[in-house]
C-alpha cells in the first residue's frame, strides 16, 4: 500500500511525546504555547548559563575562589549560590594554553543544570555522545573550534556522581574589567568545551 503522506521524523521518541502532550494541552486551552516557549529559553539561554558565567568570571579575577574551584568546585559554586538540579556533585577543569578541556556524558545527559541551564539537544544526541570520545578534535571542528595539533584535548565524561564545568581561558585586552563585563564572554557552549570565550567587543 502507497502512503501519500510524510512521516514526522523530526524528533526522537521522548521529544515527540512532549510535543504530543504539549499539542493536546494547548488545544484544551490548559497552556500557551508562547509561554512555554519562553520559559525554556529563559532556563536554557539565560538563567542556568548566567550563574555559569559568573562562576568562570570570579575565577578569573579572584585568584582565591580559582584555587577553591579547582579543589573544590562543589563548595565553591555553592558559595555563590548556585545548587541544585544536578549540580551537587561538581569538578572545574581550567583551560590551559596547552589543553582544552571537552564535556560529554557517554552514559545518558548527565549535565549541571545549576550552572549551565538546560541542555543543549546536541549534548543529548548520540553522535556527539560517542564521537566526542572517539574524535574530539574533529567534533571541536564541526562547532567551528580549530585547536593548534600541538594542543591537548581532555575529554571528561560526565556521570551521576560527578559533572564537569570548563572554565576557558580568558581573552587578553581583558585586564581591568569586572565580573559583570567579563562573564558577558562566556557562554554555555565555552563551559562545556565546544567553543571558546567570546571575543571582546
Amino acid at each position: 500500500m502507497q502512503h501519500n503522506h510524510d512521516h514526522d521524523n523530526e524528533f526522537d521518541p521522548f521529544a515527540a511525546r512532549v510535543r504530543a502532550l504539549e499539542t493536546i494541552l494547548t488545544r484544551k486551552g490548559l497552556i500557551d504555547p508562547a509561554a512555554i516557549d519562553v520559559i525554556v529559553d529563559t532556563y536554557e539561554t539565560k538563567i542556568g548559563p548566567r550563574n555559569g558565567a559568573k562562576v568562570v568570571a570570579k575565577a578569573w579575577v579572584d585568584p582565591g575562589f580559582a584555587a577553591w574551584l579547582k579543589r573544590d568546585a562543589t563548595a565553591a559554586i555553592e558559595s555563590l549560590g548556585y545548587t541544585g538540579r544536578q549540580g551537587e556533585h561538581m569538578q572545574a577543569v581550567f583551560n590551559t594554553a596547552d589543553t582544552h578541556n571537552l564535556v560529554v556524558c557517554t552514559l545518558c545527559s548527565c549535565y549541571p543544570w545549576s550552572v549551565l541551564g538546560l541542555p543543549p539537544v546536541w549534548y543529548k544526541a548520540p553522535p556527539y555522545r560517542s564521537r566526542a570520545v572517539i574524535d574530539p578534535r574533529g567534533v571541536l571542528e564541526e562547532f567551528g573550534l580549530s585547536l593548534p595539533a600541538t594542543t591537548t584535548i581532555r575529554v571528561w565524561d560526565s556521570t551521576a556522581e560527578l559533572r564537569y564545568l570548563v572554565v576557558p581561558m580568558r581573552r587578553r585586552d581583558t585586564e581591568g574589567w569586572d565580573e559583570a563585563r567579563l562573564a558577558d564572554l562566556v557562554t554555555r557552549d565555552a563551559m562545556i568545551g565546544t567553543a571558546l570565550a567570546r571575543e571582546p567587543a
